[in-house]
């Protein structure tokens, strides 16, 4: 793949030197084409050509806007598609948790960031202050080999308070199934993001269960998880070695009401579409189509948010 990458990158700026490393530094017909080859995947067409190097080379916009009026495009956003499911879920995850309801008081539920102390929740676009953050996680060695390494894990003793534009991030190492620590209605908001699938269904109900006593009145529960109706199309066994579970639409969706929640929204990630019909699963196809979709049960993750 990097041998393909150094070819096209070599046939784009053949003749030309980068002064500094810098993409603002190529002429501008050769800026035009590697932009396009690198943000559409195709050589530019003749208007498009003709458009940005005519305002490049008259100082009407930069190079850096160019690139922003591609990805802006909706050939960009509609046909410039992911091929790597996990890219494409995370995409349309971080979407979900821009839509979350703004909340004081915040309990995410398995929320480490792989490469981020903010956690999961800041990083991935949750766009409103808060008074705290509260993430729950389980301890560096009682993690799943797979979960080890992260490096907020290293920073455990060092910082487990951390400071964020958005408010104060605090960290508690312990299992999730556990929350009596928490006082009565004393959250607003509580996070579970591919969370609950990592505990048996009965831990699950005890977690589901304390979630509720935790929550203020009027707070809310958000939560994405695998659905089972498409993972099982996928393989057999679960799609990760640590899940315990892997829960249908119509499962979860009777599990969060027989607990008290209101649900307020039901979506979907990744729709499955055509790659349901026999014979037609296609992880590809599944990972095209990114974003956040009301037809729960026929995408990839469910989302649920929900009120106390």
């Amino acid at each position: 793949m990097l041998r393909r990458w150094y070819r096209r990158y070599r046939s784009v700026v053949a003749g030309f030197r980068l002064r500094d490393g810098a993409f603002n530094a190529l002429p501008v017909d050769a800026s035009v084409r590697l932009a396009y080859n690198v943000m559409l995947r195709r050589e530019p067409d003749p208007v498009g050509r003709a458009d940005f190097e005519n305002r490049l080379a008259n100082g009407v916009i930069t190079h850096n806007r160019m690139v922003e009026e591609l990805r802006g495009s909706e050939e960009f956003l509609y046909d410039v598609r992911f091929t790597s499911l996990g890219h494409s879920i995370h995409t349309g995850r971080c979407m979900f948790i821009q839509s979350l309801p703004r909340a004081r008081r915040i309990l995410d539920l398995g929320g480490t960031h792989k490469a981020h102390p903010f956690g999961a929740m800041v990083r991935m676009g949750y766009p409103y202050p808060f008074d705290e953050l509260v993430i729950v996680d389980l301890p560096e060695d009682d993690r799943h080999p797979i979960y080890q390494g992260d490096v907020i894990s290293e920073r455990e003793v060092e910082a487990p308070v951390v400071d964020t534009p958005l408010g104060r991030v605090s960290y508690r190492y312990h299992s999730m199934t556990d929350l009596s620590r928490f006082d009565d209605e004393s959250i607003d908001l509580v996070y579970m993001g591919q969370s609950i699938e990592h505990v048996t269904e009965e831990d699950g109900d005890r977690v589901l269960k304390e979630i509720y006593r935790l929550l203020a009145p009027g707070g809310h529960l958000a939560l994405d998880t695998p659905n089972a109706r498409v993972t099982r199309l996928q393989q057999a066994e679960y799609i990760d070695p640590d899940h315990k579970i892997e829960y249908t639409y119509e499962a979860l969706r009777d599990k969060l009401e027989k607990f008290g929640f209101t649900i307020t929204e039901a979506k979907g990630l990744n729709y499955a579409g055509g790659a349901l019909e026999p014979g037609c699963f296609s992880l590809e196809a599944i990972a095209a189509n990114t974003g956040i979709f009301a037809d729960a049960a026929d995408c990839y993750i469910l989302a649920f948010v929900c009120a106390k």
